[in-house]
């Protein structure tokens, strides 16, 4: 019955819910991060950390609630039955737009663990969210320019070593780590500037996730990969909230991790990097393959 309304007093109605939900659920984040970081104790961490991550997944499971009534089209999604709820994964997926994130959160949450983000630095300065995602120690990294690169090299292990401390907190509980290896969303002018030689994707960029499987060690079970599609063209933010999204493919293979990928330093070792981008572009292959292959099947559908 909702879905007649007005897509602007949907929209609308959707980000105030959104809104309240995440003041709702921040109360209680904050609370227990306040103690968290007044009693550092790594007991404290141990006990704290999940009771965290249930607070997101509750804010996750309201934001779902209102997505599932506003969408028109059912959501096609792929290899989510097997999931566990337990260990710990790397999750890589591509990257189209924010709505990625909704995503993302409405097919993984509570059939794997919490999703933790790599930020950019700017991001902790959003009201009320950049704080939550700092209390769910969700890493912030900062950009830096190849110009200020060549001037100050040193500049290159700040990264490297947020990545290492956020992995560690990482370690305490069962974690998903999730990873977009194209570093930036996919555009079609991203995607000339490139000259990117995959159809629907740009360029992978194996740096972080390479970082992240010598940080975590053999603590990670397998790697998700996971390939998104949206038939009707990339949704916005506000199209996801008034209920014109269109249709939403998802598709998830659970792949092992090789061993020597975990104990290997991308940085210093190069035939280990040699090693890596000949596997990620593999994985990107046929990504690519697969997102061709279920917008073909959305089209035909359609016809």
């Amino acid at each position: 019955m909702i879905r007649v309304l007005p897509a602007f007093v949907l929209g609308t109605l959707s980000s105030i819910l959104l809104a309240l939900n995440t003041l709702f659920w921040s109360a209680p984040l904050f609370m227990l991060s306040a103690f968290k970081l007044l009693v550092p104790a790594a007991a404290v961490r141990r006990r704290i950390d999940p009771v965290l991550n249930w607070v997101a997944t509750c804010w996750i499971g309201c934001n779902n609630a209102w997505i599932g009534v506003l969408q028109r089209e059912p959501w096609s999604v792929e290899g989510a039955d097997n999931l566990r709820y337990a260990g710990w994964y790397l999750v890589n997926c591509n990257h189209r737009s924010w709505v990625d994130i909704f995503v993302l959160q409405r097919v993984l949450n509570r059939r794997i663990p919490l999703l933790k983000f790599f930020l950019k630095q700017q991001l902790i300065y959003v009201p009320v969210i950049g704080l939550a995602w700092w209390a769910l120690d969700f890493p912030f990294m900062r950009r830096h320019s190849k110009a200020a690169l060549r001037k100050h090299p040193e500049l290159r292990n700040q990264d490297r070593e947020t990545t290492r401390r956020a992995c560690a907190k990482f370690a305490h509980v069962p974690t998903s780590v999730m990873n977009f290896a194209e570093g930036t969303r996919y555009t079609p002018s991203k995607h000339r500037t490139q000259s990117s030689p995959y159809r629907h994707l740009l360029k992978p960029k194996a740096g972080a996730l390479a970082l992240t499987l010598n940080a975590m060690g053999g603590r990670f079970q397998s790697l998700l990969d996971i390939s998104i599609a949206y038939p009707d063209g990339t949704p916005s933010f506000w199209q996801l909230a008034s209920g014109q999204a269109g249709r939403v493919m998802v598709h998830i293979r659970e792949l092992p991790i090789p061993p020597d990928f975990c104990t290997h330093d991308y940085s210093t070792d190069a035939a280990f990097r040699s090693d890596f981008h000949r596997w990620l572009a593999q994985l990107w292959e046929e990504k690519d393959q697969q997102i061709e292959n279920m917008l073909a099947r959305a089209a035909n559908r359609a016809a």
